[in-house]
């Protein structure tokens, strides 16, 4: 089984969560499960970007930002890949420097420290210096840092389209099997 915790943070993009959410859903064929907790921005920023609150209709579990009693709180959890999509540059400096103020951070550290994937798609232009700083504490800890920067080489047609260049790569370095637009194909 395949536990994927996916945490949305109140950066702009909740498209791309949606994406991401909707692509996961889709592929439930494959033994994934998924948590999601959303802070209370997120949840704000989705409602004002995507006009609903779709995002409370998704069949996966759900978790408060304060609940430290959630499973993927702990090291002894069985999930193995947390992806922040998107992450603000306030939650990944909160990460960066250790502070578990919430679910979202903790369980950032939990990935960190066990040694599992951390993928942080960090919505932000430009980054200033403390920016990147935070961005290389991440990645010498084991993160990856995926910015949500699209590519066009599919012709994507659509924003959902556009959107899923960046979250097929989500897919892709968490090591989920997905088809998408392959370079050379």
């Amino acid at each position: 089984m395949n536990k994927i915790v996916v945490a949305v943070t109140g950066a702009s993009g909740s498209i791309y969560a949606k994406v991401l959410l909707d692509k996961l859903i889709s592929l439930s064929n494959q033994s994934i499960e998924v948590a999601l907790v959303m802070s209370h921005n997120a949840q704000d920023v989705w409602q004002h970007e995507l006009g609903n609150k779709d995002y409370e209709n998704y069949p996966v579990k759900k978790y408060s930002t304060n609940d430290f009693m959630a499973p993927f709180a702990s090291g002894s959890s069985a999930y193995n890949t947390m992806m922040v999509v998107p992450c603000s540059m306030g939650t990944l400096g909160r990460i960066a420097g250790g502070i578990s103020d919430s679910l979202i951070t903790r369980a950032a550290d939990v990935m960190l420290k066990e040694r599992k994937k951390l993928i942080l798609m960090v919505r932000e232009t430009p980054y200033n210096f403390i920016h990147i700083r935070n961005m290389k504490t991440i990645t010498l800890a084991g993160g990856i840092i995926a910015p949500a920067t699209p590519s066009f080489y599919s012709r994507p047609q659509t924003i959902e389209e556009v959107a899923a260049t960046v979250t097929d790569r989500l897919l892709d370095l968490a090591g989920i099997d997905h088809k998408s637009y392959r370079w050379g194909q």
